[in-house]
């Protein structure tokens, strides 16, 4: 295993980063309306372009540090890859659905009141709208953003890569059907645009980039002038669009949170509830069971606990309309996803001694 590397000053102290990004963001879109809603705008298929621009900057120094050699040697290794799978595609679609209708439709509904109408003109009560939008969050498994949890967590890399891979080829297979079957069989349109056009920007513009841009510099100017001069430039490149795409996108939500705040809090007690249980099921149950090492097993629980917040919010906004509650639990999914995932960051990398220090073969 090689030596953690040292914390820079910007990720030392994210999690204080990130909620003052959040709260900016929040801000500025109550501040300058406008200028979010322009920006907010600037879009192909519901993928932001401001938000992709940011996305690159922050994947690209990550897909760069990764050893695509190593990349086939872990795929060798079908074990975390299977649980990944059954992970993300059958248990957390069970307990997300069983936990909603639990919380939401018992527990919290004489606090969830009222109806909506849908964009198809069929009238819902509003807590079955924000349960649809929480059962797309989980048969979405994240695509983009776990890359940066993982590297946060010094993970394989090549490991979270296979895994991303994989996912995001699923989904274009199981997303539908799935998706329809969590719904109780109201048919779901696909938004293959969103869904080839964000997996395009989102990984394979900033892997194709990285591949090719670390061949060309390694032969260029050599390993020693990569790793000592080229990889330390970058990282804090990677943490500073990760706090700018959070200011974006909470000035584009923004006002949507600050106008239903009980309901998100119902929604997102959901949606912690879910994910730490994921977490601890996957990194502190399975890969522990299974052996894995750390390396393996802080990719088992991160990639199961994230979520492709674009795809559920396309979704949602496609089938039940974009003010709908659906397309808010959405919404709130990225709220509560980031402060959580660098929670779970942390607890993995304070747990490393529980695990085996290397991947074995």
């Amino acid at each position: 295993m090689e030596q953690e590397r040292r914390l820079s000053f910007f990720e030392r102290y994210l999690t204080v980063w990130v909620l003052l990004c959040i709260v900016a963001g929040i801000l500025l879109g109550r501040l300058a309306p406008n200028l979010a809603a322009t920006l907010d705008a600037i879009a192909i298929y519901h993928v932001s372009i401001p938000i992709a621009i940011c996305m690159f900057f922050m994947l690209y120094p990550i897909m760069v540090k990764i050893d695509f050699s190593q990349v086939v040697k872990v795929s060798k290794n079908p074990k975390p890859i299977v649980l990944s799978v059954v992970i993300d595609w059958l248990i957390k679609p069970v307990t997300k659905y069983l936990l909603a209708i639990f919380l939401l439709g018992f527990v919290f509904r004489g606090l969830i009141t009222g109806t909506e109408i849908l964009s198809s003109g069929q009238e819902i009560e509003l807590w079955r709208s924000y349960t649809a939008g929480l059962l797309l969050l989980s048969v979405a498994p994240c695509t983009a953003m776990v890359l940066v949890w993982n590297y946060l967590a010094d993970a394989s890399m090549e490991l979270t890569l296979v895994i991303v891979a994989l996912m995001s080829l699923m989904i274009l297979v199981l997303f539908a059907p799935v998706a329809t079957l969590m719904l109780g069989g109201v048919g779901v349109t696909i938004p293959w645009e969103t869904m080839l056009l964000s997996t395009g920007i989102y990984v394979a513009l900033p892997l194709i980039t990285g591949y090719f841009s670390r061949r060309w510099i390694i032969k260029t100017q050599g390993q020693a002038w990569f790793d000592q001069r080229f990889v330390p430039a970058l990282t804090p490149i990677s943490i500073i669009a990760l706090l700018v795409t959070l200011i974006l996108l909470f000035s584009f939500k923004g006002e949507v949170i600050l106008e239903n705040p009980l309901h998100i809090l119902w929604i997102s007690v959901v949606l912690t509830i879910q994910t730490v249980g994921i977490f601890v099921l996957a990194y502190f149950g399975f890969a522990r069971w299974f052996k894995l090492p750390y390396e393996y097993a802080a990719p088992l629980g991160l990639i199961g606990t994230s979520n492709h917040f674009e795809l559920a919010f396309a979704t949602a906004a496609m089938l039940f309309g974009l003010s709908s509650g659906a397309a808010l639990a959405a919404v709130v999914g990225v709220l509560v996803e980031v402060p959580t995932m660098l929670v779970l960051v942390e607890v993995c990398k304070r747990t490393k001694h529980l695990f085996v220090s290397s991947p074995v073969s």
